[in-house]
């Protein structure tokens, strides 16, 4: 009897033990409330280490008939395998959920809010659906400012989270990461051919040593101005570069990419007075002839015209620094982004610097074959503010006239050795395209990556596969589009300048199936090509920097922030966020 009743005391004693182990609900999720406009309520959770909420169990309701709650907008949650519901989404340490509010009256309101939500201990322990009573005054609408459309569920809005929670030193491992990837897009490509160019008319100066400085100083141009030109936009909501986006600007930086390609051919050598190379090589250690602050321009040069398209962890950035004024953290993410930017350009340095001919004849071909990379990144350059036909016969000639010096119509000898062949073979291939480019052009075709579209009668079926966008140039025109439209509708920012834009035209809206789920949208584009104080007005109602940038809206005419795109996306992420809109199409 003794034992039983001590092995009772002592699994009372271990039960007593284990709950005390997990907490009260109410202490393991709190929640709070707050008005963020007129017409809109932010409910926020701080969930215990440990714990977690299942995103579709929150439920929200309001007592009295002076307001109607719209549909929650929630941010991306963790995929987690629960036991009892299997596969769910659910949310750790904080979640903030945006909710809507239809108002019957104007003035201010105050509401009762009940709030319900579900959740579980890591442990174990899940607990019964727990309802809360919240309370909130309703700003009048005409007296509040409407919340910023940049929610943390969009994926700009939780990278400027991360910059205000994170750590430092994590912060910048994610942007150095962020800028890895970065390297990779079209915007930072045409800085490959400047940079090599620069090593390679170096001559026989070329070295490890020499390639890595050159590309240091060239990408540290380059994250200086991105940095600098990055806070001025947190700062004042217009990016710079926008503004350097026209014909005289981009005109003007092509011809200097011109002048140094024909220094590459031996019509001229670009070289300082001999007095002023003395007088700066003092000043730039071991460049010769101030070189490291010519290329330090470049790169500035380079970041603000050749790099103007807006991407997530940029828009993140800018976004973090105009809502926290940290110019110091925001300003050093954007350094240490471009650096990782720069990453791939200084291994192109280090490489071209020991790799490329130091002497004789094979340096002079190498020299001519970067000077035409330099002419391709000036066609490059003006080909957005160009006519098609112009840019398209421009690429033509740049193609055939290599392709003639390449031998491409002279006949080998014949016991002509491998290289020469091979060089031949490329000049043919070189030849065929540019004729081709040149025989669309003067057809009427206009797509250099299609060129004879026009004549085997595409050009129409392509003009078709365009969507339907209709274009609104002002805040005012974009409301009442979106008043009279009575169902979802997509804003798309555009600009002629913009490679990314260009990029989800041709990849991600030509798409079949992308096309099908947009066929129950609205859709509506601004251009913002022009940079006018429209431009900038409609840029700055959505805290956007540039396109891209795509803005969903419900039926009622309500913004969904969490499904919001900065950047490109392919066919495929786009129907995922298409898909998160919950528009059936």
């Amino acid at each position: 009897m003794t034992m039983r009743f001590l092995i009772l005391i002592f699994s009372l004693f271990l039960s007593l033990a284990h709950a005390e182990e997990f907490l009260d609900p109410a202490v393991a999720f709190k929640p709070s409330v707050r008005a963020l406009d007129g017409q809109t309520l932010e409910i926020s959770y701080e969930i215990a280490k440990g714990y977690y909420l299942y995103r579709d169990k929150f439920r929200f309701a309001v007592e009295g008939e002076a307001v109607t709650l719209g549909s929650p907008t929630f941010p991306k949650g963790k995929e987690h395998n629960d036991e009892n519901f299997g596969k769910v989404e659910v949310y750790y340490k904080t979640v903030a959920i945006r909710v809507p509010v239809e108002r019957m009256s104007s003035g201010q309101l105050p509401l009762s809010l009940k709030v319900t939500s579900q959740g579980c201990a890591d442990a174990g322990v899940c607990y019964p659906p727990q309802s809360q009573q919240l309370a909130v005054n309703l700003p009048d609408p005409a007296s509040a400012p409407p919340a910023s459309a940049a929610a943390e569920g969009d994926e700009s809005g939780r990278i400027a989270s991360t910059l205000k929670h994170a750590g430092f030193w994590a912060n910048l491992a994610f942007f150095f990461i962020a800028g890895l990837g970065l390297s990779l897009t079209p915007c930072v490509f045409p800085m490959i051919p400047i940079l090599s160019g620069i090593i390679a008319g170096q001559g026989h100066k070329n070295s490890h040593a020499r390639g890595f400085a050159l590309a240091l100083a060239y990408v540290l141009g380059m994250a200086v101005t991105y940095a600098a030109a990055g806070v001025a936009a947190g700062m004042t909501g217009t990016l710079i570069s926008s503004a350097l986006q026209n014909p005289w600007v981009l005109g003007s930086f092509a011809l200097v990419f011109v002048a140094l390609s024909f220094s590459m051919f031996g019509f001229y050598e670009l070289q300082l007075p001999t007095s002023l190379q003395s007088k700066l090589s003092e000043e730039s250690g071991h460049l010769q002839g101030g070189r490291g602050i010519g290329v330090f321009l470049m790169g500035a040069l380079s970041a603000l015209i050749v790099g103007p398209c807006v991407a997530a962890p940029l828009a993140g950035a800018l976004l973090y620094i105009g809502q926290t004024g940290d110019a110091v953290l925001g300003g050093t993410a954007l350094f240490v982004m471009a650096l990782g930017m720069g990453a791939p350009l200084i291994a192109v340095g280090v490489a071209g610097g020991s790799l490329l001919p130091k002497t004789g004849p094979w340096m002079e071909g190498v020299k001519k074959a970067f000077g035409v990379l330099l002419l391709a990144t000036a066609v490059w350059l003006v080909s957005t503010v160009v006519p098609p036909v112009a840019s398209m016969l421009a690429w033509s000639a740049l193609l055939i006239i290599p392709a003639i010096y390449l031998h491409a119509l002279d006949p080998l000898p014949p016991h002509a050795k491998g290289w020469q062949r091979f060089w031949k073979g490329i000049g043919i291939v070189m030849l065929l395209t540019g004729a081709a480019l040149l025989i669309g052009a003067l057809a009427g075709g206009r797509d250099p990556l299609q060129p004879l579209a026009a004549l085997r009668g595409q050009a129409v079926a392509a003009e078709e596969k365009r969507l339907p966008f209709e274009r609104v140039v002002s805040v005012a025109d974009l409301e009442a589009r979106i008043k009279a439209a009575g169902r979802p509708v997509m804003l798309d920012f555009y600009a002629d300048w913009c490679v990314s834009c260009k990029e989800m035209e041709r990849f991600t809206f030509s798409n079949p199936a992308v096309q099908a789920k947009l066929a129950g949208f609205t859709l509506l584009q601004a251009d913002v090509t022009a940079n006018s104080d429209e431009d900038k007005a409609l840029l700055a109602k959505f805290k956007l920097f540039g396109p891209p940038g795509i803005i969903f809206y419900d039926s009622k005419g309500q913004e969904i922030p969490s499904v919001r795109v900065v950047g490109f996306q392919d066919a495929e992420l786009f129907l995922k966020s298409l898909r998160q809109t919950g528009v059936s199409g």
